[in-house]
């Protein structure tokens, strides 16, 4: 059972960054469970607040529908409307987000207004070679999208599910070429968001390319540094 992330009458807010490839996915769920608070993401909550009709959603809606992007102040306060949810109250896992440098300064702005912060960034790194590898090596399910990786998650039959015994398939967005193009996009804005933090004294970087046990306690223990065991 985790404790409650609320400490001095505060919420903890935690970033989790990573390129695509790098085990955010994977790392997220036991951080909110430690630290017991909810993991957010931007996607998840652009569409909830959508669908929700809410305020926001609608804002956000009109420039989704016209294939624009929304804008950084609005994301960040569809954060922080959730973040007032009574299951955020002792705080969050940010997934994925901040995005952009432009969406760190709007979150840090937003978060002082309420007397808050980012209390630590943890950033899972590795060199971009690997994470292609990483991406170009999953394979899905035909049938039921259960994933696998050859490399480090591979089937017990090549090419086959181990679950349903359908074909093992390599999805477009997973060939060599279209992840080194996103990587080309996604890495930069990264790795100034990544310096932001740094700048501001709360990034912890983690080596992703240690075990995924080794990574959860790299990451652990830099939660235990900063708010005390666990």
């Amino acid at each position: 059972m985790g404790r409650q992330g609320r400490r001095h009458g505060t919420v903890t807010v935690v970033v989790l960054l990573g390129a695509p490839g790098a085990g955010k996915g994977t790392q997220a769920p036991v951080l909110a469970e430690r630290l017991g608070v909810p993991i957010l993401a931007s996607g998840d909550l652009l569409r909830a607040a959508v669908a929700a009709r809410t305020a926001l959603g609608t804002a956000a809606d009109r420039y989704m529908s016209r294939g624009q992007l929304v804008p950084d102040d609005t994301i960040v306060d569809i954060f922080l409307e959730r973040l007032g949810a009574d299951d955020a109250g002792g705080g969050a896992i940010l997934d994925g987000f901040p995005r952009t440098l432009g969406q760190a300064e709007a979150l840090d702005r937003a978060l002082a207004e309420r007397g808050g912060r980012v209390d630590l960034a943890l950033y899972i790194d590795l060199p971009e070679d690997d994470l292609v590898a990483r991406m170009a090596s999953r394979r899905i399910c035909a049938a039921n999208g259960h994933v696998y990786n050859i490399a480090s998650n591979p089937p017990r039959e090549p090419g086959v599910c181990d679950l349903d015994g359908s074909p093992l398939v390599q999805r477009e967005d997973d060939r060599e070429g279209t992840v080194r193009a996103r990587m080309a996009q996604q890495i930069p804005p990264l790795n100034e968001v990544v310096d932001h933090y740094r700048a501001t004294g709360v990034l912890r970087t983690i080596d992703g390319l240690r075990s995924i046990h080794e990574v959860t306690a790299g990451l652990l223990a830099a939660t235990n540094r900063e708010f005390g065991a666990i």
